[in-house]
């Protein structure tokens, strides 16, 4: 048996412990733990499971091996291991083992009974066991808590908290926003910037490009893919400095800077933004223009072949 079967049978046994576990109370914060290697350096890949009320939940990601108290994965070869994972709302007490690094086994969390008190005192309330266990897992801390207090910003609650920790809302990533020219202030803005990819990078460039881009506008811009780089693009093909609802009007409708070359070598140089969403919108592509071309109908413009196309002139 291979090191990796070895660990699949592992977390079987790891899997019929659970089923054991199960049958304890309602609300068991039992569960297993998986551990694999990470291409990041100095962390693991860990992952905490949970079995409740027949479902299953699991949180993965890369971890600091600083957080496991007891634990070491640089040994090498098959070990028994018991190692503990504190946080200020819990801990996790874990055993299992681990083959060259590599492992699986049980855990049981632990709640700190002053984590409620202290949360209230910071003005966050509403804290349960569940969204305890959840606060211990994504290291939502006391010390993160007060800093997102000291950014005075709208909206910020116990679930806003917890989104920041999920999508790695900071300090950093704010004062960063801040110093590139947006002082984004609201909670559900700041989420939505990293669940988008909203990077101060982009706002700088924005900035540098002479906009003044309002945090939806941000928002748009990255749903939509219009990126620093596309803008780039459009600037070989003689369009700088485009309104920015037009630029995601363009990725909305399709304006590419290969439409905008095909239409310019059909004879129309710069159709101006809103001519070519127009276009876009209403189907006047280079194909149908030289349809019409090759049936007589030269010299005709823009306005006219959107004309043409909405009265269903083919």
């Amino acid at each position: 048996m291979n090191r990796r079967e070895g660990l699949t049978a592992y977390i079987l046994v790891v899997c019929a412990l659970l089923m054991g576990l199960a049958s304890r109370a309602a609300e068991s914060f039992d569960g297993s733990w998986t551990l694999r290697h990470s291409d990041e350096p100095g962390k693991v890949g860990f992952a905490l499971i949970r079995q409740q009320h027949g479902h299953s939940s699991s949180h993965e990601s890369d971890w600091p091996t600083s957080a496991f108290v007891g634990l070491d994965v640089s040994k090498p070869g098959k070990q028994e291991v018991k190692f503990t994972i504190t946080r200020d709302a819990g801990r996790f007490e874990c055993e299992g083992y681990l083959d060259d690094g590599e492992g699986a086994g049980v855990f049981h969390f632990f709640a700190d009974s002053k984590y409620t008190s202290e949360m209230k005192s910071l003005g966050f309330t509403g804290i349960d066991e569940e969204r305890q266990f959840s606060m211990a897992v994504l290291d939502v801390s006391l010390k993160f808590a007060q800093e997102m207090k000291n950014e005075h910003l709208e909206g910020l609650d116990l679930d806003k908290l917890i989104a920041f920790r999920i999508f790695n809302v900071n300090s950093g990533f704010i004062h960063q926003l801040r110093d590139a020219g947006v002082n984004v202030q609201d909670c559900d803005k700041l989420v939505a910037f990293r669940i988008h990819g909203v990077t101060p990078e982009m706002v700088r460039y924005l900035h540098t490009a002479g906009y003044q881009p309002d945090e939806d506008q941000l928002i748009a811009m990255r749903i939509h893919g219009a990126s620093p780089e596309w803008m780039q693009q459009l600037q070989k093909e003689g369009y700088e400095h485009i309104d920015l609802d037009k630029l995601i009007a363009f990725r909305i409708h399709g304006v590419s800077p290969e439409f905008i070359q095909k239409i310019q070598n059909l004879g129309y140089k710069h159709p101006e933004p809103d001519q070519l969403i127009a276009m876009r919108i209403h189907g006047v592509t280079p194909e149908y223009i030289s349809g019409l071309k090759s049936r007589g109908m030269h010299d005709l413009t823009i306005d006219q072949l959107v004309s043409l196309r909405i009265q269903g002139i083919d």
